[in-house]
C-alpha cells in the first residue's frame, strides 16, 4: 500500500527534477526563486521572507551553494506555498500564461488617449495625464505589475468603500444604514440632494462617504480617527505604509463648496448622527480623500476584498466577511459614478473609481486589481481604467453571470490547462454517444481531436458505436478518425457495434476498414435502413 509520504516524496522528487533540468542534481538558489516569481510568488511576500533570506545568507555565505535534493525537500515540508506553487496548485494555476494576456491588454490599452485629468482640484490637474500603472494579486497572493505602479497617486473616491467597512465593522449594518441607504441616486456623484428618507442615497457618492465618516470612531479626536484609517489602509496593503498627500488635501479643502453644501444640506434633515461636528466630519472626509499609495500595493487591498476581507499576504483577518459582502454589493451598483449600471451591465464585477484616476477592480474569490490612469470621461471615471476592464472579461469568464452562458470561447484561468483538454476529452466523447453532432462540430473547432481518448481508452466513436449513433459515426469515419483503437479491454469500435447488436454500425465499421485497408479514401455512404 502506497502511503501518503510516498506520495508527497514521489511530487517533491518530481518537483526537483522540473528545476534540475540540466540533471546536475543541484538547483541553483536565483533559479529556484525566479521560478517562484514566474507563478507570482514575488520576492517581497512575507510568506517566503524566512526563505528568501536563508537563500540569501547561503549565497553570501557558501558562495552561491546550489540546494541539494535533500534540502530543496525540506524547504517544500516547512512551506505549503512554495509546493503549491511550483505544482501550480494556486488559484491560477498557469500564471505566466495569464500575466501574457494582461500584458497585451495592457499594451493595447495604452494607445488610448481620450479624456482629460479633473481640473477641479488645482493639485490633480497638474498630474501628468500619460502615466499608466496596473496591478493584480490574487487571493492566494499571486502578484503582476504594469507600468507606473510604483507611483503614488490620491486615493479621492476609491477610499470610500473602505471607510463604509470601518463603519459597519464598528456600527453594524442596522445602524450604518439608518444614516445612508444603499440604493444608486441615478444622478451626478455630488448632486444636491437626498433619498426618500432624507439620508444620502448610498456610501459611495460624497454625501454618503462624508455620513460614513461621520460613523467612525466619532468618540475620538479627529486625529486619531484619521489614523486608524491609515493603519487600516497599511493592513489592507499587506504592512506597507500609505502616505499624505497634504497639497491635494489643502486643495480639496479650498474648493469644498459643493461638499460643503450637501454637508449643511443633510444636517437641515437631521441625516447626521447627534453630536456631529460639521467641520470635522468635513476635514476627516478631505483628509480620507488624500491618502496616497501605488497600485502595486492598493492591489493587495483589492484582494484583501476578493478574499472576503482577510490579507492574502499576511492572513490578517481585516474585515468581517459579511462586512466585505455588504461593500462589494455596494460597489457592484453604485460604484462608479453615474456610469455604475453601464459598468454593472457590462463588466458585472464591484469596483470603486477615483477622479484621480483610480480604479479598484474586484474578483470574488480569485483576485484584487488596481488600475491608475489620470485621463477621465465626462462621468469622472478613468477611460484606460473603464477600457482594460471591458478588455478583461471579454477575454476571461470574470463577469459573474459568466456561467449562465453555458459554453463560451472566454478563457477561464482557474483550471489547469491539463484539466480543461481533460473536460473537453469528456465533453467531446459524452456528445458522440449522445449523438450531439452541433456540440462534436463546436469542440473540434476548439481544437479537440476526434481521436481522442479517455482513460480507459474508450473513443468518441466507441460510444457512438455502441449507442448506436449512426450520423456520429459516419461523420467520425469522414474525419478519418482511427477505426480499430482498442480501450483497456481490448475492444474495438466493432466489437461494440457487434456486442451491442448495432448491425447497421457494425456494417458500416467493417465496410470503412476495408476500404482504408484497400487505400479508398473516400466518403462511405451511409447504410440503408432497409
Amino acid at each position: 500500500m502506497i502511503t501518503t509520504s510516498q506520495i508527497e516524496n514521489h511530487a517533491a522528487d518530481s518537483l526537483f527534477k522540473m528545476l534540475d533540468q540540466e540533471q546536475k542534481e543541484r538547483i541553483e538558489p536565483g533559479k529556484f526563486l525566479d521560478q517562484l516569481a514566474q507563478t507570482g510568488v514575488l520576492a517581497d511576500d512575507p510568506r517566503i521572507r524566512e526563505l528568501h533570506n536563508l537563500l540569501r545568507l547561503e549565497a553570501q555565505g557558501r558562495d552561491s551553494q546550489p540546494l541539494t535534493q535533500t534540502e530543496f525537500n525540506e524547504i517544500l515540508k516547512q512551506n505549503a506555498l512554495v509546493k503549491k506553487s511550483l505544482s501550480q496548485d494556486l488559484v491560477i494555476p498557469d500564471f505566466a500564461s495569464f500575466c501574457r494576456d494582461i500584458s497585451s491588454m495592457f499594451t493595447e490599452t495604452l494607445k488610448n488617449e481620450k479624456g482629460k485629468v479633473a481640473d477641479y482640484i488645482p493639485q490633480l490637474a497638474r498630474v501628468n495625464p500619460d502615466q499608466f500603472a496596473l496591478s493584480i494579486c490574487t487571493v492566494d497572493g499571486q502578484r503582476y505589475s504594469l507600468g507606473d505602479s510604483g507611483v503614488n497617486f490620491c486615493l479621492q473616491s476609491s477610499c470610500k468603500p473602505i471607510n463604509y467597512c470601518l463603519a459597519l465593522e464598528e456600527l453594524g449594518e442596522k445602524k450604518v444604514h439608518r444614516h445612508v441607504g444603499r440604493e444608486p441616486s441615478g444622478q451626478s456623484f455630488n448632486e444636491l440632494t437626498l433619498n426618500a428618507q432624507g439620508i444620502p442615497h448610498n456610501p459611495m457618492i460624497n454625501a454618503g462617504a462624508m455620513m460614513a465618516c461621520s460613523l467612525i470612531d466619532r468618540e475620538n479626536n479627529i486625529a486619531d480617527r484619521f489614523d486608524k484609517v491609515n493603519k487600516t489602509w497599511k493592513a489592507l496593503c499587506g504592512g506597507k505604509d500609505v502616505s499624505f498627500n497634504n497639497a491635494v488635501y489643502l486643495s480639496e479643502r479650498q474648493t469644498a463648496d459643493r461638499n460643503f453644501a450637501l454637508a449643511y444640506f443633510m444636517r437641515e434633515k437631521n441625516a447626521f448622527p447627534e453630536k456631529t461636528n460639521l467641520t470635522e466630519t468635513l476635514e476627516f472626509y478631505f483628509q480620507c480623500c488624500s491618502i496616497e499609495s501605488c497600485t502595486y500595493d492598493l492591489s493587495v487591498a483589492a484582494a484583501t476584498l476578493a478574499n472576503a476581507g482577510t490579507n492574502p499576504l499576511t492572513g490578517d483577518v481585516i474585515f468581517q466577511s459579511s462586512t466585505v459582502q455588504n461593500c462589494l454589493s455596494l460597489m457592484l451598483s453604485c460604484g462608479m459614478y453615474d456610469f455604475s449600471g453601464e459598468f454593472a451591465f457590462k463588466i458585472g464585477l464591484p469596483a470603486k473609481s477615483g477622479v484621480s484616476g483610480a480604479l479598484l477592480l474586484v474578483i470574488p474569490n480569485l483576485m484584487g486589481i488596481s488600475i491608475w490612469s489620470p485621463r477621465l470621461d465626462p462621468l469622472g471615471n478613468s477611460v484606460r481604467g473603464v477600457e482594460f476592464c471591458e478588455r478583461l472579461v471579454e477575454r476571461f469568464s470574470f463577469h459573474q453571470y459568466d456561467s449562465l452562458t453555458g459554453h463560451s470561447s472566454k478563457i477561464n484561468p482557474r483550471r489547469k490547462q491539463s484539466e480543461v483538454k481533460a473536460s473537453k476529452v469528456m465533453e467531446l466523447i459524452r456528445a458522440a454517444s449522445y449523438g450531439d453532432l452541433d456540440e462534436i462540430y463546436r469542440l473540434e473547432a476548439e481544437g479537440v481531436s476526434p481521436d481522442t481518448a479517455d482513460y480507459d481508452g474508450r473513443t468518441p466513436l466507441h460510444l457512438a458505436a455502441c449507442e448506436g449513433q449512426i450520423e456520429v459515426v459516419q461523420h467520425l469515419i469522414d474525419k478519418q478518425v482511427q477505426l480499430t483503437p482498442k480501450d483497456r479491454w481490448g475492444n474495438t469500435p466493432l466489437d461494440d457495434a457487434a456486442r451491442f447488436g448495432k448491425q447497421e454500425i457494425k456494417t458500416m465499421l467493417e465496410r470503412a476498414v476495408k476500404a482504408r485497408r484497400s487505400g479508398i479514401k473516400r466518403t462511405l455512404p451511409p447504410v440503408s435502413k432497409n
